[in-house]
């Protein structure tokens, strides 16, 4: 039962959705906008940096209570915090509320990578953001992230259980990604060097 709460808990703080708050209060669409996802990215786009920073810290910060609450309240199971993270992240995709079309993830799983290891989460990013500079593609960044983070749960000597949810969890990352991975294919997406160059610097 504790771990069936820990999951629900992590569900619940996950579905939390400052982006689509903000869109609400500025009666602005952002399903129909832009990427058409609750996330950093869109809010970014329409609403200015400030915004984003705001949601992007909001998303990280939900999956990483939800692991540390979950191994407060279940210390003696191994899984309970994962699975609460995990919930996170899927309560993020896939909020009840929202007609459980949310945003793709991406810092709720950021989130949960820095719960379980702050080490893994800073390689990861660091790594990750070169290769998105490198391709100049922001897909690299998930595609990176989420193919790395299972191989280096193994490499850590995790449990099965423990690979297996963290495999999920990116497994759902990167499918929620398609989409970015054939716009960078086709050459279609937008060049992150530009992006961050317009989006960051010039406008406010």
């Amino acid at each position: 039962m504790d771990l069936v709460l820990c999951i629900v808990l992590g569900y619940l703080l996950g579905s939390l959705n400052p982006a689509a708050l903000i869109g609400k209060i500025k009666h602005f669409n952002l399903r129909k906008n832009g990427t058409g996802n609750l996330g950093a990215t869109n809010v970014l786009l329409h609403f200015g940096k400030g915004f984003a920073a705001v949601v992007m810290l909001f998303d990280i910060l939900k999956a990483f209570a939800a692991f540390h609450l979950a191994a407060l309240f279940c210390g003696g199971v191994e899984l309970a915090p994962y699975l609460a993270g995990a919930a996170a992240v899927l309560g993020h995709i896939f909020p009840f509320y929202l007609k459980f079309k949310g945003g793709k993830g991406l810092a709720s799983f950021g989130g949960f990578v820095l719960a379980v290891d702050p080490k893994v989460f800073c390689f990861l990013l660091v790594t990750g953001v070169i290769a998105m500079l490198v391709v100049n593609y922001s897909v690299a960044l998930p595609y990176f992230a989420g193919t790395a983070f299972p191989i280096f749960m193994w490499i850590l000597k995790k449990s099965l259980p423990v690979i297996a949810v963290c495999s999920s969890v990116s497994g759902l990352i990167l499918y929620k990604h398609r989409g970015n991975l054939k716009k960078a294919m086709d050459g279609t997406d937008n060049k992150i060097r530009e992006y961050v160059a317009t989006k960051l610097f010039i406008k406010k």
